[in-house]
């Protein structure tokens, strides 16, 4: 018994100093961690280089450098926390928030940084703000290798300020900033951060749309474009080109002669696009010429955010796609966003809108021979911006007989202007049962296809309806789970399931 005892009290003597000891050895670990070089890196450094959140873009002029030759990756290190030090103070300039900030300016600089967010917090002013372009000129690189001098010049500008939460204006402005930065700890911080006067404007490039390009435009008749068996992912793994050249020599046989596609942002890999889904788009694209078709390409799709500071990965998502796809013979145009008026109440009026009037100046610089457009929801929504786009697009799911007091507003709207004015999305599901109290048909689709067509002739008003096929399914990211909803949606297409046509072909078709 004595032995016994002896020896639990021995393996419990034992088991407490070894937990005593891992105990030690944790906090020993803990505190040395804490204390290395590398604590920054747990913080905002690395929070930045694990997310993509700011990128304007940049152009270096290193030609006139003094001192030692810059290094590649050194200047990359250079760009990356100039840039991070810019993103961080614009988000403290909207919550006056320090948080960051000493990550990435020196002692000296972020005084006076704490000291603008002090005033603003004591006015209740913020502002949202984010650089769209950098211009700058490397001056000098110190010898050691630890301390530039650059110009950053044609600095564009977009800022919005807010006055208790009230916004008050915005402006943009090409600017420029005098900066010097220090490497510290293995990043670079900004020391001297001094904005100087600029000339300079920001311009939009010029815009060179042919006549051939406005008189396809006029005579749209065509189709909005979803494969039967893959309704809003059309590129995704079952992308087949056999599917999609059937279909186009279908469309070119019912007489239309455009199709109108969608690009979703998300799904094409955001700021980082997919480059074989791209590669899908120009197969579609190629098919599309083989049967004389001309495509309007939709961009962000299922995109909602709109934020100023998520601006610029917008903006690099959109420019991969249209430098990727804008010499294809079969691009017609670019449509900025489908219905982004349905924004509005979430996002903000003027945000939505100063979102598309940038991406639309964005687009022209990179593209200067193709249309661009905005797919407004409704005709009364397609008034904005109609003086800066290219032509107006609107889309129509109201009653027949409501159809042309609504559009001849927006034609007086826009008379000035001159724009072309597309339809550019209509039509009628001819689902009929238990979750359509309306008791909708296919001889009721029929009757409206035949009294739309007949006014959309009359006024010499181009269409791309809503849609070739009847949908085997339709996804709940679209319209919801609730099947009041998603069965109605099912049936749009003047195709039925088995590829049948239905009545409403009789009044699409543009054949004798």
């Amino acid at each position: 018994m004595d032995w016994n005892r002896l020896l639990i009290r021995a393996v419990l003597i034992a088991s407490f100093l070894g937990m005593n000891a891992l105990i030690v050895f944790g906090i020993s670990s803990v505190w040395s961690y804490l204390n290395t070089g590398a604590d920054r890196s747990t913080r905002l450094h690395l929070n930045l280089e694990e997310v993509t959140a700011y990128l304007p873009k940049v152009e270096w002029d290193t030609s006139k450098v003094e001192g030692r030759p810059m290094e590649a990756q050194t200047l990359a290190q250079i760009e990356r926390d100039y840039l991070h030090g810019w993103y961080v103070r614009n988000t403290a300039l909207f919550d006056n928030n320090r948080y960051g900030i000493a990550d990435y300016f020196t002692e000296g600089a972020r005084a006076k940084i704490f000291g603008l967010l002090d005033f603003n917090r004591k006015q209740n002013a913020s502002f949202k703000q984010t650089t769209l372009s950098h211009r700058p000129e490397l001056a000098f690189y110190s010898a050691d290798g630890t301390q530039v001098y650059f110009t950053d010049r044609k600095v564009e500008l977009y800022q919005r300020a807010y006055e208790n939460g009230s916004p008050l204006f915005e402006s943009v402005e090409t600017t420029g900033y005098k900066v010097i930065m220090l490497l510290e700890d293995g990043f670079w911080r900004t020391r001297h951060f001094t904005k100087i006067p600029s000339s300079d404007k920001v311009v939009g490039a010029p815009v060179r749309l042919s006549n051939g390009t406005l008189g396809a435009i006029r005579n749209i008749k065509g189709v909005n474009y979803y494969p039967q068996d893959t309704p809003w992912d059309v590129f995704g793994k079952k992308y087949d080109e056999a599917i999609i050249a059937k279909d186009f020599e279908l469309i070119r046989h019912m007489g239309w002669n455009t199709i109108r596609i969608f690009i979703p942002y998300e799904d094409f890999g955001a700021v980082h696009v997919d480059g074989q889904k791209l590669a899908k788009v120009r197969s579609l694209l190629d098919r599309a010429d083989q049967n004389g078709l001309k495509v309007m390409v939709t961009l962000f799709d299922f995109y909602g955010n709109y934020d100023v500071l998520d601006w610029t990965l917008t903006h690099r998502h959109a420019e991969q796609v249209v430098k990727a796809l804008k010499d294809h013979p079969a691009l017609l145009a670019w449509d900025l966003k489908n219905e982004p008026d349905l924004d509005f109440g979430s996002r903000g009026e003027q945000t939505v809108l100063a979102w598309l009037r940038e991406m639309n100046r964005q687009v022209r610089n990179w593209d200067q021979e193709n249309a661009i457009t905005v797919g407004w929801a409704s005709p009364e929504a397609a008034v904005h911006l109609n003086d800066e786009l290219d032509f107006v697009s609107f889309h129509y799911y109201r009653e027949v007989s409501e159809f042309k007091e609504a559009y001849n507003t927006l034609k007086a709207s826009v008379a000035e202007v001159g724009k072309p004015i597309v339809l550019q999305e209509y039509g009628i599901s001819s689902y009929g049962g238990i979750w359509n109290a309306f008791g909708a048909s296919e001889e009721k689709q029929a009757d409206y296809y035949k009294e739309m067509q007949g006014i959309l002739k009359e006024e010499g008003l181009p269409f791309l309806f809503w849609t070739l096929y009847d949908f085997n399914q339709v996804p709940n990211s679209v319209v919801g789970w609730r099947p009041w909803r998603k069965q109605p949606q099912r049936y749009y297409g003047c195709f039925d399931k088995k590829g049948e046509p239905k009545a409403a072909l009789d009044y699409l078709r543009q054949t004798e």
